[in-house]
């Protein structure tokens, strides 16, 4: 019998898609001495946040495929896989919903000044002194202001198919996205970033993180940004150099951020992005709503027993090692 892994407990929900053609396994109760127990018995993975490198796909000599429960794959190496004739999949529609209302939930949380409010409001209550709220709130309408879209995939269209509903002004710097996809969504293409960045009240990113995108948005893209502008990530934490974003929210020239993701995760200590009024972080749980959720498992999973069937996944990161993946699968039966 098969035997698909997963990064901690098998839960049970999901047990009856593979128990006719495979065992559920995992690292049990040595998950903190040794995150990859086990793993040399995997033919298939479910891949969360582990990082599977070379090393990593050498102690599993039987793995066929490794399966993202997500779209990002920043966390498998591609190239060390297909050396080691391995298939990589993700799950690029599992997501898509609950990472976008995220992004809008991040927007729309700090522009209304929520956490703000609410702790001037707490404030008010325990010490028993008045407070005039009305005067002292301050709120951003978000109908009427512009949105610099970073990125117009997945995530980034649904976000921006709601944000025209809110009556923004939608724009995108994605120079991969084709002119009929940014007609669809109602969106006006950004010749440049800086342009981007430069008219927007409101920047979300919605970018890959890899070597050309790691820290993209420094202390340089920062000071682009319109004064007074929101700044959201919902996509990977590197592709923000943290110092900097600080260092323009020190200065009030942003008015406050959105995060779901930071570098590390979740943020250390001294991060100077905690306990601030005008920044609003989650601990990466875009996509982690109960249907959102479910998705990301179905979709990691039925790819791997596909692939335990000889069938090519419909989301195969590296199409190139697939015929030797059959062949390693055929030898195997």
């Amino acid at each position: 019998m098969y035997k698909i892994w997963f990064e901690r407990d098998v839960l049970s929900e999901y047990v009856p898609m593979f128990e006719a053609v495979a065992e559920g396994i995992g690292p049990g109760d040595r998950v903190e001495q040794d995150v990859y127990h086990q793993l040399e018995l995997a033919h298939g993975v479910v891949a969360g946040g582990n990082y599977y490198d070379a090393a990593a796909m050498k102690r599993a000599p039987n793995l066929l495929v490794i399966s993202r429960t997500g779209i990002g794959f920043d966390r498998v190496d591609i190239e060390a896989a297909t050396a080691h004739q391995i298939a990589v999949c993700n799950a690029p529609d599992a997501p898509t919903v609950p990472t976008a209302e995220t992004a809008l939930a991040l927007m729309m949380s700090v522009a209304r000044s929520l956490k703000p409010i609410e702790n001037t409001m707490q404030s008010s209550i325990d010490s028993g002194a008045p407070t005039n709220f009305w005067n002292v709130y301050v709120g951003i309408e978000l109908s009427g202001k512009r949105l610099g879209l970073v990125g117009l995939g997945r995530i980034g269209g649904h976000v921006a198919r709601v944000a025209n509903a809110l009556g923004m002004q939608v724009a995108a710097y994605d120079p991969y996205a084709s002119d009929v996809r940014f007609n669809d969504l109602g969106v006006e293409r950004a010749e440049t970033l800086d342009g981007l960045l430069g008219a927007a009240d409101v920047v979300s990113v919605h970018v890959p993180l890899n070597p050309e995108t790691h820290q993209f948005m420094n202390a340089e893209r920062f000071s682009q940004m319109k004064r007074g502008a929101i700044f959201v990530n919902v996509s990977r934490g590197a592709l923000v150099d943290e110092a900097a974003l600080a260092d323009a929210l020190d200065s009030g020239h942003l008015f406050g951020a959105g995060l779901d993701v930071t570098d590390p995760e979740p943020p250390l200590a001294g991060n100077r992005l905690l306990k601030r009024d005008n920044v609003v972080i989650t601990p990466h749980i875009g996509g982690a709503s109960v249907l959102g959720r479910r998705r990301l498992f179905v979709d990691a999973i039925e790819q791997i027993l596909q692939v335990l069937r000889g069938e090519r996944p419909p989301n195969l990161l590296n199409p190139e090692v697939w015929d030797s993946v059959l062949a390693r699968w055929q030898a195997g039966r």
